[in-house]
């Protein structure tokens, strides 16, 4: 039945029956499939059964977000920021100055850091950075596990379990710094309480408790403000299957113990900056106290003059 006919034929009908047929009147040739989108994004590269990961502390930050605009960046995940690197690799950003490359050479790594050298705040010196290397093998029969001294075992090179991977290792250089930092705020402390028990006196005066209090404050700030260790990567949202995977990495990297043990040192740090500034309010109020002290001797030694001099002076 053709249109013009379907149309004759309901003239007969119901006001709403006519209306459904006008509605379903729509000519065969106005239906175009349609084409499938044009993806942009670029193919994961073949790593094999083996591959190499490195993680290194590059600087204080990074810009990821200008990183995820570059055009010259194929990216392949954006949280975490990953992109294509070297001939057949990946890097791995992450805002907190780490990169973790994935099946990359030495010389791969450093030209893909003079590429975003631009983009690193803090940038550290060689001999400063972090770093954490592993081997991830495929193995069916050993999934997810992770031997003592041995690779870690995943099911395939599927890139959320590389990601994971690439959490553990730049939560765990992130923590070998901040673990140096605390160390070294301790063995400057250290020496100053010993001092300070065995004389009952500060060393340096005013100016080297000033310094104590901003080096502990400056590493409190560091080490707190970096990187939350403690929380959950935001890939097992996506897969909740991996979860033992990454459970796993974080025994086996000890970062809950480690975040644990930084947390009750940074605690004594805080403890010991605000006996110090106690300290120097003590000794300013102190001074203020013979300050005020003095001022009434002198104005009582006046007084005394006075009345000196007033009673010399009626003889």
């Amino acid at each position: 039945m053709t249109a013009l006919s379907r149309r004759r034929s309901c003239l007969g009908q119901p006001w709403f029956e006519r209306t459904i047929f006008a509605m379903l009147d729509i000519a065969s040739h106005t239906l175009v499939p349609a084409e499938p989108l044009a993806m942009d994004t670029p193919s994961l590269p073949v790593l094999g059964d083996k591959s190499a990961m490195r993680a290194l502390l590059v600087g204080d930050r990074i810009d990821t977000m200008a990183l995820e605009r570059d055009a010259t960046l194929p990216t392949v995940s954006t949280l975490p920021l990953a992109v294509r690197a070297g001939v057949n690799g990946i890097a791995v950003v992450f805002r907190y100055g780490v990169v973790v490359f994935v099946g990359l050479t030495p010389a791969e790594e450093n030209e893909f850091l003079k590429a975003v050298r631009s983009r690193i705040t803090g940038p550290f010196r060689a001999r400063e950075r972090e770093e954490e290397t592993a081997q991830i093998e495929v193995s069916a029969e050993r999934e997810d596990q992770i031997p003592p001294g041995g690779p870690i075992y995943v099911k395939d090179m599927a890139l959320e379990r590389l990601l994971l991977v690439a959490y553990a290792l730049a939560d765990s250089v992130v923590l070998a710094r901040d673990e140096r930092e605390v160390s070294s705020v301790f063995d400057t402390l250290e020496p100053f309480a010993r001092e300070l028990a065995e004389h009952g006196r500060t060393p340096g005066g005013r100016r080297a408790i000033l310094k104590h209090i901003g080096n502990a404050l400056l590493v409190q700030h560091r080490v707190s403000g970096r990187v939350a260790v403690a929380e959950d990567p935001d890939v097992l949202w996506d897969r909740p299957d991996l979860s033992r995977l990454y459970s796993r990495l974080k025994d086996e990297y000890e970062l809950k113990e480690r975040v644990d043990g930084l947390s009750r040192k940074l605690a004594v740090i805080s403890e010991t900056a605000q006996a110090l500034t106690d300290m120097i309010d003590t000794q300013r109020s102190l001074r203020l106290e013979v300050l005020i002290v003095a001022l009434i001797a002198f104005e009582i030694a006046i007084t005394f003059y006075q009345m000196y001099a007033a009673s010399g002076a009626g003889h």
